[in-house]
């Protein structure tokens, strides 16, 4: 008898420790939140609703949801956030409405030249792109330079041969030419010469058009692309903050990711994606705080306008400007999303 008491109450213990073990495994077996999110802009500057009719305002809506919800489905499905900067950059350089790819301006030469950068926070990997004529999409050929050779920028005719070894998508530069854009070259000129200023203080849009995204992905891993046609009637080959690597665009997974957009000389001067980053990185400042003491202040004062895009590894973001405008969006996985042209 006292053997069967024995072997019951060790078949009792053994089922207690079972039910234990499975009450303390259970919270672990639950699924853990998984914060992601993208951001994206299409350019700042002086702008109000006076400069857009109300279907203009609406197919640049309509445009930036598109890139919004093409980068995110990317990020929901689990893909990396390098394939959504991509993703969503082409959605906005095959669209005219934005000063990159299709839409992009015209030089002083009466041509049209594309500058493109991504990064990936992950490795510090980055690829660039300036002064290209014949390649549909700049942002793929940026992301071939940081994943198929051993540089990190290639301009001109040379990087058009790259493009071509790779495979891209080779166009005829009249691919490019839009009346909008050849009708605002004609327009600054005009003005140039009648008040004898330059291209740098000339702008009959009056806004600084680049395109940008930036992304964290489920894995916790950063990215940040732009593009851009430059500045119209820019001169001598002149190049923007875009291709410059910690200037316009930056990404790293301890800090941020980051695309700008203005007026270029002031952002490759103030390194200003990286400027935030180190601020967050080295003061330990939010992200927020960086970008807004790096564009409202550090910026400002020197009249450099323009203004940032930025999500850091936590999914915080910024859409920090400090001009009366900027072609923004986001969308996070908190279930917050939001599209905007003017103000704050």
């Amino acid at each position: 008898m006292n053997i069967y008491k024995i072997v019951l109450q060790l078949f009792v213990l053994v089922f207690f420790l079972l039910s234990c073990n499975n009450s303390v495994d259970k919270p672990k077996l639950e699924t853990q939140k998984i914060n992601f999110g993208i951001v994206i802009h299409g350019g700042a500057g002086n702008m109000t609703k006076d400069n857009f009719s109300e279907i203009q305002i609406l197919e640049y809506i309509n445009k930036l949801n598109e890139a919004l919800e093409t980068g995110y489905s990317i990020l929901e499905n689990g893909e990396s956030s390098i394939d959504a900067v991509e993703q969503t950059i082409i959605i906005m350089e095959n669209s005219p409405l934005f000063n990159a790819g299709k839409g992009a301006v015209f030089t002083a030469n009466g041509i049209n030249e594309l500058d493109a950068a991504i990064m990936d926070g992950s490795s510090l990997n980055a690829g660039s792109v300036a002064g290209i004529t014949t390649v549909k999409n700049p942002i793929k050929l940026a992301r071939a330079i940081m994943e198929k050779s051993e540089h990190v920028m290639m301009v001109g005719k040379g990087a058009e041969i790259f493009a071509k070894k790779t495979d891209l998508e080779i166009v005829d530069p009249s691919y490019f030419r839009t009346d909008a854009r050849w009708e605002s070259l004609q327009k600054t000129i005009k003005n140039e010469k009648e008040k004898n200023i330059s291209a740098l203080n000339s702008n009959v849009d009056n806004k600084f058009g680049t395109v940008g995204c930036v992304a964290l992905d489920k894995n916790g891993n950063l990215a940040a692309g732009t593009s851009t046609g430059g500045m119209t009637n820019k001169k001598y080959g002149r190049v923007g903050d875009v291709p410059i690597i910690g200037a316009g665009t930056y990404a790293n997974n301890n800090t941020a990711a980051l695309s700008a957009t203005g007026h270029g000389e002031f952002f490759i001067r103030n390194v200003v994606a990286h400027d935030i980053s180190a601020l967050i990185e080295y003061k330990n400042m939010s992200l927020e705080n960086a970008a807004n003491e790096v564009i409202m202040k550090k910026l400002a004062k020197q009249k450099g306008d323009g203004g940032v895009i930025g999500i850091d590894k936590q999914a915080n973001i910024t859409l920090t400007f400090n001009t009366t405008g900027m072609f923004r969006g986001f969308k996070t996985s908190d279930g917050k999303s939001e599209v905007k042209i003017f103000g704050n």
